[in-house]
C-alpha cells in the first residue's frame, strides 16, 4: 500500500490558512484592546462630567459636600455622610475607608443620580482592565504629583498607558494631565496606576 504525503501546494495552502487564522486572532486582540482604551477614555469623560455637573448644581465638589446629608437620604431615610467642605477631595483615590472623601464621592454622585447606583453606594467602579476607578485631590500618589483633582485608574498595562498618553497628552509619565505612579513607560511590561487630571475652576 502506497502512503502519499502532502504536496508542496497542499503545504502552502495550509500555511496560508494558518497565517490567516493567526492574523484574525491578532486583529481580534487589537480590536478588544482598542475598545478597552476607548472605555477608559469614556470613563474619564463621564466621571469628569458628573463631577462638573454636581459642582455646578450644588456649588461644591461631591465627596467634599458638607451639606450632602441635608440633600440626600439613604434607603432607610437616614441622612447620608457629609464631606469636609474645604474645596478638596481628601483620601487615596483607591481608598477602602468609607470615611474618606474619595469614597464619599461615589455616595454623593450616586444619590445625585449622576452615576449608576450599586449595592455598595461608596464602591469605586471597576475599569476595563479589571482595576479600580477613583477620584481624589491628594497632591501626591506613589510619587506622581497631581495639579488639582484627578480620576485614577489602577491595573493599566504599560503599553496601554503609552497609547493613552499618545492620544491625550505629552508621553511624559510625570508631566502633563496624564501621569503614572512610575517614572516612565519605557520597556515596562507591568501595570500602572494612571492619573488623569480634571481641569475646571474649583
Amino acid at each position: 500500500m502506497k502512503i502519499q504525503g502532502f504536496t508542496l501546494i497542499e503545504l502552502a495552502i495550509v500555511m496560508v490558512i494558518v497565517s490567516l487564522m493567526l492574523g484574525m486572532v491578532l486583529k481580534g486582540q487589537e480590536i478588544i484592546t482598542n475598545a478597552k482604551i476607548k472605555n477608559i477614555e469614556n470613563s474619564f469623560n463621564n466621571i469628569a462630567k458628573a463631577i462638573s455637573i454636581y459642582k455646578e448644581r450644588y456649588h461644591v465638589l461631591p465627596g467634599d459636600d458638607n451639606n450632602a446629608g441635608s440633600k440626600f437620604k439613604d434607603s432607610g431615610g437616614n441622612s447620608i455622610k457629609n464631606g469636609g467642605g474645604d474645596g478638596v477631595i481628601d483620601g487615596d483615590f483607591d481608598s477602602l475607608n468609607n470615611s474618606d472623601e474619595s469614597r464619599l464621592v461615589w455616595l454623593h454622585l450616586r444619590h445625585a443620580g449622576l452615576v449608576s447606583r450599586t449595592e455598595d453606594m461608596q464602591q469605586q467602579p471597576s475599569n476595563a482592565f479589571n482595576g479600580l476607578i477613583g477620584v481624589s485631590s491628594k497632591s501626591s500618589v506613589n510619587g506622581a504629583k497631581h495639579l488639582q483633582l484627578f480620576v485614577g485608574f489602577t491595573n493599566i498595562p504599560g503599553n496601554v498607558a503609552v497609547v493613552l498618553e499618545s492620544r491625550l497628552d505629552d508621553i511624559g509619565a510625570s508631566t502633563g494631565r496624564i501621569r503614572s505612579n512610575k517614572e516612565n513607560y519605557d520597556g515596562d511590561n507591568g501595570t500602572h496606576s494612571v492619573f488623569h487630571n480634571i481641569y475646571f475652576s474649583l
